[in-house]
């Protein structure tokens, strides 16, 4: 039998990361950070002074990246950037990254090529919708944006990084403006997801209600 490949989608700050890395552990599979990828090209145009609005240069930044992720970790042309593509100022400009449509195809295509043997758990926005449109399982994560806001400032306070709530509230209401206004593959519900609703729910919780679907349908 083929091993699995399953899809966790929704908007910012709805755990998938979390949730992804703890089903793929429970399931015996792979975790692919693919919200990373997207990240790491952010971090070095920032890095490199390219402005995340152009295409063209962001498809050559793209094309030449070496990015590994494993372990959990994430490395950028060799470099450990676990922790950089989580800073606020790269939060706010992914999704100005990841609408570019020349950055989408050699992200897909990586992506694509790193579940090629199935036994993966992906996460994203497009995942299920565009990437993976016949995905053995496909999940979408949701929760209210005050939700979202505050697991997503606790996880930043833990890492060290001060920011304010309200500022924090209102890069994910940005986030979720873009994501889903974006020509090139819109945050959506994929067709035959299963949608969840984590507001209220621990991380246990919805761990488990996942490992449950994917283990019976």
């Amino acid at each position: 039998m083929a091993l699995p490949v399953i899809t966790i989608d929704g908007p910012a700050g709805a755990g998938k990361s979390t949730v992804a890395k703890r089903v793929a552990t429970s399931l015996g599979l792979t975790y692919l950070d693919t919200g990373a990828m997207y990240r790491a090209v952010t971090l070095l145009a920032q890095r490199t002074g390219v402005d995340v609005n152009d295409d063209l240069l962001l498809k050559r930044l793209a094309e030449d990246i070496s990015l590994k992720l494993t372990g959990g970790r994430v490395y950028l042309n060799g470099e450990d950037v676990s922790e950089d593509i989580r800073k606020p100022e790269v939060s706010d400009k992914v999704s100005f990254v990841a609408r570019q449509r020349s950055v989408r195809e050699i992200m897909t295509k990586l992506q694509r090529e790193m579940a090629s043997n199935g036994g993966v758990v992906l996460d994203g926005r497009d995942m299920g919708s565009v990437v993976f449109p016949s995905a053995d399982y496909k999940i979408f994560l949701t929760a209210s944006v005050e939700e979202r806001a505050r697991r997503r400032h606790a996880e930043l306070e833990q890492k060290g990084i001060i920011v304010s709530f309200d500022e924090v509230k209102h890069n994910i209401i940005a986030r979720d403006k873009i994501d889903s206004e974006r020509e090139v593959a819109p945050l959506r519900v994929p067709e035959g997801a299963y949608i969840l609703d984590t507001t209220g729910l621990t991380i246990d919780e919805v761990v488990q209600e996942i490992v449950r679907k994917c283990r019976i349908d």
